[in-house]
């Protein structure tokens, strides 16, 4: 073949591609749909029964108590609330399926502004959502006076959960203690990201078996009120980074410890934490501990804020260093739940680089933002301990280091 030919088939070729590959792309473009309740349908479980994968659906925000029950089996599917939350009450609604009033078994699902309520099944272990599937992401989100907020199957390595920008409060059975505001089982990958979970009804604020297990900057807390028992159980250990959250435990709590790590064996195949950048308010008036290891995982300690614990760490440490603890670590306004520094915190540039932990960063880049949001953490000089930098009065001018302004009400909860 002359060089004039091999040029003009290669050329034919390219085009023949592109234009295959453009035929592609729009047959799958086209082929997804987005599904409107109420206007196209008249409840969420008629369009989840008509939707395909990769399609949407779109609720109008306001307050639905029938046809909310589903099972989500497609893949790529998104659901979410428009022009405000749409709210999912399931007090005195049968829940069909007998688990949740969402049940995802398909593969990378994502549920956004939506508010799941007052979930009762039989068996008393019902939850706003049940996740058996593949990825789900939940943003945006609320659930409140369910048995539990989320909870998961133990679906083994293909589960993953991330949720973010979301709340749990008030979730739990009540006396029993076996449901939880969030309950991940065992699953690969388990993140909680600038979200907020607090007043769980006596079980834990959030408890997960899952091998992995990021928490980072949010809130846990009991605040005044509050009776959950741990705040952060991880029964099984696990790869776990615990960074830059505020972890509060109240007055009536129904347990000492505040984190507990491995209590129930240590059956994930890696057993490492890494509790770094956090601050641990307790107001228990008797015994109290910040984390308790169970087992003897290798667990990193750096750069925490232990105000008025009895003991920081139950258990053996691999490394522990550069904590505050102490009674006096120079809150804003310890009683209002404000835990940003005052110019004169003891807890001021005592911070080191934090370092890694299985080549993932260690160093604390965001905080939490009440409510439900994050913005970039301060940069300064040296590293403040806990999870917040102090921020001056007068920020610095854009494009300086420095970007979080922190409102007078900050942690201020229902």
């Amino acid at each position: 073949m002359h060089a004039r030919e091999w040029r003009l088939y290669t050329v034919r070729f390219l085009y023949g591609f592109l234009f295959i590959s453009t035929v592609l792309i729009t047959t799958t473009i086209a082929q997804s749909a987005t599904l409107s309740v109420p206007s196209q349908y008249s409840s969420l479980a008629a369009a989840v029964a008509a939707a395909g994968n990769g399609d949407t659906i779109e609720i109008l925000a306001g307050a639905y108590t029938s046809g909310i029950v589903a099972t989500i089996s497609q893949n790529n599917l998104i659901i979410r609330g428009v022009n405000g939350k749409a709210s999912f009450n399931a007090d005195g609604i049968p829940i069909s399926n007998g688990k949740a009033i969402l049940v995802t078994t398909g593969n990378n699902i994502t549920i956004e502004n939506v508010a799941f309520s007052n979930t009762r099944v039989p068996d008393r272990n019902g939850a706003g959502i049940r996740h058996e599937g593949g990825l789900l992401t939940v943003r945006h989100c609320s659930f409140y006076d369910n048995e539990n907020g989320i909870l998961t199957s133990n679906q083994g390595s293909s589960g993953e959960l991330v949720v973010e920008h979301s709340e749990f409060n008030h979730n739990g059975l009540g006396s029993a203690g076996y449901t939880h505001n969030i309950y991940v089982g065992h699953i690969g990958r388990f993140v909680f990201r600038y979200s907020s979970s607090h007043h769980a009804t006596h079980g834990h604020n959030i408890k997960s078996r899952a091998a992995e297990n990021h928490i980072l900057y949010s809130t846990i807390m009991d605040e005044a009120s509050g009776n959950a028992s741990y705040q952060i159980d991880l029964p099984n250990g696990g790869l776990s980074y615990i960074i830059g959250n505020v972890i509060h435990q109240g007055i009536s709590t129904e347990n000492s410890t505040m984190i507990s790590y491995g209590a129930e064996g240590g059956s994930n195949p890696i057993q490492e934490v890494y509790l770094i950048n956090n601050t641990m308010v307790n107001d228990r008036p008797s015994i109290s501990y910040g984390i308790r290891l169970s087992g003897s995982p290798s667990a990193v300690v750096r750069n925490n804020i232990f105000d008025n614990l009895s003991t920081a760490v139950n258990g053996v440490p691999t490394e522990y260093d550069h904590n505050f603890e102490g009674s006096s670590s120079g809150f804003i306004n310890r009683g209002a739940f404000n835990y940003h520094l005052t110019a004169s915190s003891p807890a001021r540039d005592k911070g080191i680089n934090p370092g890694t932990g299985r080549n993932v960063s260690l160093v604390p880049v965001k905080e939490y933002v009440h409510p439900l949001g994050s913005a970039d953490r301060y940069q300064d000089s040296a590293l403040d301990i806990g999870a917040f930098e102090y921020t001056p009065a007068t920020p610095p001018p854009p494009g300086e280091p420095g970007t979080i302004v922190v409102p007078s009400n900050f942690l201020l909860l229902r």
